[in-house]
């Protein structure tokens, strides 16, 4: 069982990002933005790692507080232990005043240290990069920064995500600050992506619950008529957060009908070769399970 590369590790759900990610996210609405940071913040301190938050200008704390603790008020206790943290880039730099690349991922290197020193198993951060821009960095800083960060995660227990507000970068800038980070987040959790890997693997990426089996099987039907030729298909769940059995039944029917295809193998983890096994994919002569490992 090893990792497996069908090109879309750049596509991991946020519930799976670990220490040495640096993960790109977009969002256009006010509401949304909230889904990301919330899942990442939880996540930091149930796992023993310090989380610290960088929210959009003009986001009091308060707002900021509010809005990861609703419903459960889940973060009080981190708080109290100073294990949740939200700050601004101007603290960050202080007592510096001008904001550079290098200068900023000193102090996050420093951040990283100090919490490790604490007792934390490492430090995330959620960085909004309205931020940044508010305190005059131009495109060039920040392609800079972004491109240019790897000593910040490389063997370190850091992980970071960078936000960037739509509506307040054009497409091109977007475009290249999203190219500039080894992995891309979907913007809402409980949400669905179905993409080709460069070998024509399916990857599936995010949640596939009931609510998506309809397009979880749409994705299904058509794969096969985009590997005929070959008369192989992989398929690559393993970016899902979570794997309903409804959906994993319509992957059960694609492999038992895939016409003209003599091998469908199923790249998975543990506990979707388990489900997969439950409901009968060992009858199903051409259905090839490979449990896959991987760094989360």
């Amino acid at each position: 069982m090893a990792a497996r590369d069908t090109g879309c590790d750049r596509l991991p759900p946020v519930q799976h990002l670990r220490p040495g990610d640096h993960a790109f996210v977009s969002y256009g609405d006010d509401e949304v933005r909230w889904e990301v940071v919330t899942a990442f913040v939880r996540l930091g301190p149930a796992r023993g790692e310090k989380a610290l938050v960088l929210p959009s200008p003009g986001v009091p704390e308060d707002e900021v507080l509010a809005r990861i603790d609703f419903p459960s008020r889940s973060t009080v206790r981190a708080r109290e232990r100073g294990q949740l943290v939200v700050s601004s880039m101007r603290e960050v730099i202080a007592p510096d005043r001008e904001f550079t690349a290098a200068r900023q991922m000193s102090r996050l290197r420093a951040q990283t240290d100090r919490a490790t020193a604490e007792g934390h198993t490492g430090l995330r951060a959620f960085i909004d990069m309205g931020r940044v821009r508010a305190l005059g960095a131009d495109v060039a800083v920040m392609a800079a920064r972004e491109t240019g960060a790897q000593a910040l995660f490389s063997g370190r227990p850091y992980t970071e995500i960078c936000a960037y507000d739509r509506r307040g970068f054009d497409r091109t800038m977007l475009a290249a600050m999203q190219r500039a980070h080894p992995c891309t987040l979907l913007e809402r959790l409980g949400g669905l992506w179905s993409t080709r890997g460069p070998d024509g693997a399916l990857c599936l990426i995010g949640e596939a619950d009931a609510a998506h089996r309809t397009a979880v099987g749409r994705a299904l039907e058509l794969a096969p008529a985009q590997t005929a030729a070959a008369g192989r298909l992989t398929v690559d769940p393993t970016r899902l957060h979570f794997l309903s059995v409804g959906c994993a039944i319509s992957l059960l029917i694609l492999a038992r009908d895939a016409a003209g295809h003599e091998r469908i193998e199923v790249h998975c983890d543990r506990g979707q070769r388990w489900l997969l096994r439950r409901l009968g994919a060992g009858t199903v002569s051409r259905l090839v399970l490979t449990e896959v490992v991987r760094a989360w």
